[in-house]
């Protein structure tokens, strides 16, 4: 069995909803859940600061880039299709995209793509990789060499891989959150969340990190679902993932770097510097979700976990970066989930360019061959949301 049978399409069968990811080493007992949702503001003001959603557009410029440079066989160990999907400003008018499970190689002109090389076939699996936009042009970051790429955060040995999550800017050095997973037998669900980890890697030199720090991992949560730059703080936004219900949690740090002082969102609004007291802010986020800020508010947007397979986007609001996020919102009904084509993991871009609050989500299918028979499946969607 391959790493793209036995990896990429359990995390998507978690990330839908469907069933519990299997516990992790701690194995730590469930919280029980707070009476109320952390208050950092009165509940009531939340309206105050929250703009309602107007509609989604799909955006033409990024799908036609990223549609077009996914077909271009021009080089041979560059994207065909991923997902994650975070980005990041970078200095000097580059936008970094950020991806975790990764097809490289050629496009044939059906559409389809050849098998991965471990089932025969030419095609590239990685578990993590970059592109970086410039001027409307991508070109695809990875380690190793054209001919034998390698992923640009490496695995301890073939046993341990990274999904990556969001990043930010500190110092001009690019903060990229990693989650590491670990395999512990042969069956297919024999796998399971490890440890959060931030990789540090020199915006001109992206194909490997200048060093790897481990983060705050000792109670469930993976500190990788978003990061807020706002009044002097970093804020990261995590997820306890039960499979169904995935519960936000809300962690800050001081300054721009996640290397320094974490402290932990509490159920009473404080906070505390010990993870353990880190509460569950609300249920019904998707691994991956934002938050950004929008006019004087903040919009939290992420797939509907709520429901197994739910093909409805939401967006909760608040006045302040640690919630409450209230007011849940319609965004968007995504049109490929049929059959066993699903989608998930929405989250938004504010520093990319659209009209309005870009947005992202992911493409899968539960049957491997699809990936095989159609490239369109397995690539990101990008939508404009506009609010009133």
């Amino acid at each position: 069995m391959t790493r793209f049978r036995s990896a990429l399409a359990p995390l998507a069968i978690a990330l839908a909803g469907l069933t519990a990811v299997p516990q992790p080493v701690w194995a730590a007992p469930p919280k029980p859940a707070p009476s109320a949702a952390p208050q950092e503001q009165p509940a009531t003001a939340a309206s105050e600061c929250a703009p309602t959603v107007a509609g989604a557009t799909t955006n033409a410029r990024l799908t036609t880039l990223f549609t077009a440079y996914g077909n271009d066989n021009s080089r041979l160990d560059d994207w065909t299709g991923a997902d994650g999907t975070y980005s990041l400003e970078l200095p000097g008018g580059k936008d970094l995209w950020i991806f975790s499970d990764t097809f490289l190689g050629q496009v044939n002109p059906d559409g389809s793509r050849p098998p991965v090389v471990e089932e025969g076939g030419t095609t590239v699996f990685l578990n993590n990789t970059f592109a970086v936009e410039r001027d409307g042009r991508l070109s695809t970051i990875h380690d190793g060499t054209a001919e034998k790429p390698t992923a640009v955060m490496p695995p301890r040995d073939e046993d341990h891989w990274f999904w990556a999550g969001d990043a930010t800017l500190a110092g001009g050095v690019v903060e990229v959150t990693y989650q590491e997973y670990e395999r512990f037998g042969d069956g297919a669900w024999d796998w399971r969340w490890h440890r959060n980890v931030v990789a540090r890697f020199a915006p001109g030199r992206l194909d490997e990190p200048i060093s790897v720090h481990d983060l705050p991992s000792g109670h469930g949560v993976s500190w990788a679902s978003a990061t807020l730059k706002d009044g002097g703080y970093t804020y990261v936004y995590g997820v306890e993932d039960l499979g169904s219900p995935k519960y936000m949690h809300v962690a800050r740090v001081k300054g721009q770097s996640l290397l320094g002082r974490w402290e932990y969102l509490k159920a009473d609004g404080t906070w505390s510097p010990d993870e353990a007291d880190s509460a569950r802010v609300m249920s019904g986020v998707a691994n991956e979700y934002s938050v950004s800020k929008v006019r004087s508010g903040y919009v939290l947007i992420t797939h509907d976990t709520t429901e197994a397979l739910n093909p409805n986007i939401v967006a909760y609001s608040s006045c302040s970066p640690a919630g409450p996020f209230t007011g849940k919102q319609h965004v968007y009904t995504t049109p490929e989930t049929k059959g066993d084509v699903f989608t998930y993991n929405a989250h938004a871009h504010p520093d990319v360019d659209g009209d309005g609050l870009v947005i992202s989500y992911n493409v899968n299918s539960f049957v491997n061959t699809d990936h095989y028979r159609d490239v369109s499946i397995y690539r990101p969607r990008f939508l404009d949301v506009t609010f009133e």
